[in-house]
């Protein structure tokens, strides 16, 4: 028979280690606002670089990013094969020239241009399924800016 017997330093960091899940299980819980307003700092998981979310034109003249306003509840095809994604339905874009400073948005329906494109040329060619884990903080990464611009551009609604 063993018999374990606890000294005070044991017992101050087993109540320690109760109280660090207990932190940890709260902190999963709260809203990013909320972590923003207790905490300066971000953690590494929730950290976006910058580089990722910009692409650039041909000629490196132009910066663009791409803000996710919309996504649809459809739930994605062959789940098991492309992982979870989510269909996007409107987008607002942030061109800035970089010779002149100037920026230029635009918000996009997708889904209409889409349909647009189809009936005009009896084609399109978006994929507006992103991989859930190619938004950071509500942005597309700048891999997937041609995806989801490419009928938009066709129909010279984007020049980039």
């Amino acid at each position: 028979m063993v018999i374990h017997i606890m000294t005070e330093d044991s017992v101050e960091k087993s109540q320690s280690d109760n109280n660090e899940s207990e932190m940890q299980s709260k902190s999963l819980l709260e809203t990013v606002s909320e972590a923003k307003a207790t905490k300066s700092r971000v953690s590494f998981e929730e950290f976006t670089d910058e580089r990722t979310l910009i692409s650039y034109d041909a000629f490196g003249n132009k910066q663009m990013k791409i803000k996710v306003l919309e996504v649809s509840d459809e739930n994605p095809p062959s789940k098991w094969k492309f992982g979870d994604r989510v269909k996007v339905s409107k987008i607002l874009v942030t061109i800035k020239h970089l010779s002149s400073q100037e920026v230029e948005e635009g918000e996009f329906d997708i889904e209409a241009i889409e349909r647009e494109l189809a009936e005009k040329r009896h084609y399109t060619s978006t994929n507006r399924w992103v991989p859930a884990n190619d938004i950071k903080n509500g942005y597309v990464l700048g891999s997937r800016h041609t995806t989801l611009i490419s009928d938009a551009a066709a129909l010279d609604y984007i020049v980039f």
